[in-house]
């Protein structure tokens, strides 16, 4: 299966897929969704679409400070979850954190996601945990 990365130009697809692939983590913790929040990182993070044959079936949303890369947002269809998508928009981070220059990639999950071992597989460690979200990183070569 041939991915594309290409950069997201759809915010109400993005949005609409978070929220979707979210909602049940937002409400076993209480959060309520935040569109202007979602609006404000649009702006300020680099946000990719993931597409097979020009047909989006997931998101990549990436920043960067002075430390590390994050990995912001990764969401996928629930249709692709489970082949291989996730792992292949993981490598594409770390390819862009390392073409950067960065010897680290970071990123925050629900403790209930099941991405939790997508992640571990891939070589992320828990650094940190706490109100029901693990902060996780990996050290780039």
């Amino acid at each position: 299966m041939k991915l594309t990365f290409r950069h997201a130009k759809d915010k109400g697809f993005v949005e609409q897929l978070t929220l979707r692939n979210m909602e049940p983590y937002y409400k076993e913790l209480g959060i309520r969704w935040d569109h202007a929040l979602f609006d404000a990182n649009w702006k300020g993070f680099e946000n990719y679409e993931i597409a097979i044959d020009k047909c989006a079936i997931g998101t990549l949303r990436l920043s960067h400070d002075n430390c590390a890369y994050y990995i912001r947002d990764l969401q996928i269809d629930p249709d692709w979850q489970n082949k291989g998508v996730g792992s292949q928009a993981i490598n594409f981070a770390i390819a862009v954190a390392q073409k950067e220059g960065f010897q680290l990639l970071r990123l925050r999950v629900f403790c209930a996601n099941p991405a939790v071992a997508l992640y571990r597989r891939l070589g992320f460690r828990i650094c940190k945990t706490e109100v029901g979200v693990h902060a996780m990183e990996r050290e780039l070569s």
